[in-house]
């Protein structure tokens, strides 16, 4: 393992060669900040970013020593997860992150290939984490539900409210199942599971849709341009362009029982001259500790009852799979560590979605959460995991959240 003494020392006067080093102090590569030549362009771009929004003078100056929060081993089975589904040379981008809940340490960052602006795709069906926390928090139970349909249309512009109080429903829009199953009463519990669409809007439409915006918020989703999260009725299905660094943060929010931690990836850059900066976590409770056990009690059955179960660890998650297929998403959880997979292509969503598509050398009819990304989640966490200690979820208060209240079947 290199010091920072001995890289402080490699970097010299005449050569100033800024550096990046892992969680352990060991080197990962240069870094010029141009991410063009990088051989981890993710990470490069994001401490980049990092500081230029810490100062920008930083990107002109050399003999930086810059310790991020990597960790190597969890860099390599994320990378080598991606390599496995997805060819450097494909036209998709897949990316992955991994956080550690209840700190925000980003612990990996890797990708197939550089992308000039990141990856940023719509979120799809992961988002219903945050209906499901926004139901949980105002009082549903696990058994809680409805009867639905496989198609779902509001009522009437009403019946969906921003959070300015602008009725923002378009009963003209119409809702469908991906799986047709009839007319149901579908739970929490089975809605999660089986991820049904037109569950969640009729959950969305109980809890309101300024309240499961604002979850989200509070659980760590941002859009990847910086903007607004849209407050529109299909909010809980995953309509806003998000990049995997948000969904695995708000997921890890959950996963440290409701703790929120902003992300890093840096924790201190030092000069040439000695003198450093350091960027200690930034945390701060954001939901009931109980109501994140209750999520998390659900999303484990999820997973659980998914063909990506079996990661040798109590572990949750959800797929992401978006309307007409323009990208998919996993993202779940250990009670250690958070991670997200996303895969689209930046050449346009619409113009190239993930239909009849090959990747990786294989064919597939169509791509959904629990296909190419669940399997790289997968992968990823399973080794990521391998000889580290074995810790359990808090388990969800069966008195608070079990059975049903007011909305059981008859």
């Amino acid at each position: 393992m290199a010091s920072d003494s001995s890289v402080a020392a490699s970097a010299s006067p005449t050569a100033r060669k800024s550096v990046l080093l892992d969680v352990e102090g060991a080197v990962i590569e240069e870094f010029s900040g141009d991410c063009a030549g990088s051989g981890y362009p993710y990470l490069c771009r994001h401490v980049r970013e990092r500081l230029v929004a810490e100062d920008p003078r930083l990107l002109t100056h050399g003999g930086l020593t810059i310790r991020t929060t990597i960790d190597q081993r969890l860099q390599r089975a994320a990378q080598q997860a991606i390599d496995a589904h997805v060819h450097r040379d494909d036209p998709q981008i897949a990316t992955q992150v991994m956080i550690v809940p209840g700190e925000g340490a980003v612990r990996a960052m890797a990708t197939n290939r550089g992308a000039a602006d990141g990856p940023a795709f719509r979120q799809g069906t992961t988002a219903m984490a945050y209906t499901l926390t926004a139901a949980l928090a105002a009082g549903l139970r696990h058994d809680d539900g409805f009867l639905v349909s496989d198609q779902y249309r509001p009522q009437d512009y009403a019946t969906f409210k921003d959070c300015a109080g602008r009725a923002v429903g378009e009963p003209a829009h119409v809702i469908l199942n991906l799986e047709k199953n009839g007319d149901r009463f579908v739970t929490l519990r089975s809605g999660t599971r089986d991820v049904v669409n037109t569950f969640y809007m009729r959950l969305e439409e109980k809890v309101g849709l300024c309240e499961t915006v604002r979850m989200a918020e509070r659980l760590g989703l941002r859009r990847a341009d910086g903007g607004p999260l849209r407050e529109l009725e299909a909010f809980t299905l995953g309509i806003d362009e998000v990049d995997p660094v948000s969904v695995a943060n708000s997921y890890a929010s959950l996963a440290a029982r409701g703790r929120f931690c902003e992300p890093t990836v840096i924790t201190e850059i030092r000069d040439g001259s000695g003198a450093s900066r350091s960027f200690p976590p930034r945390c701060r409770q954001v939901l009931d500790p109980a109501v994140a056990d209750a999520v998390t009690g659900l999303l484990s059955d999820a997973l659980a009852g998914s063909a990506l179960k079996g990661i040798d660890r109590e572990a949750a998650g959800m797929p992401g799979t978006v309307d007409a297929y323009v990208a998919a998403w996993y993202a779940g959880y250990t009670p250690e560590l958070a991670s997200a997979v996303s895969l689209g292509d930046p050449r346009g969503a619409f113009e190239h979605d993930l239909v009849d598509v090959t990747i990786g050398g294989r064919h597939y009819p169509r791509v959904d959460g629990t296909s190419v990304p669940g399997l790289i989640w997968k992968e990823a966490m399973t080794e990521a995991v391998r000889g580290t200690p074995e810790t359990g979820f808090t388990r969800p208060d069966t008195a608070r959240f079990g059975a049903c209240r007011d909305a059981c079947p008859n």
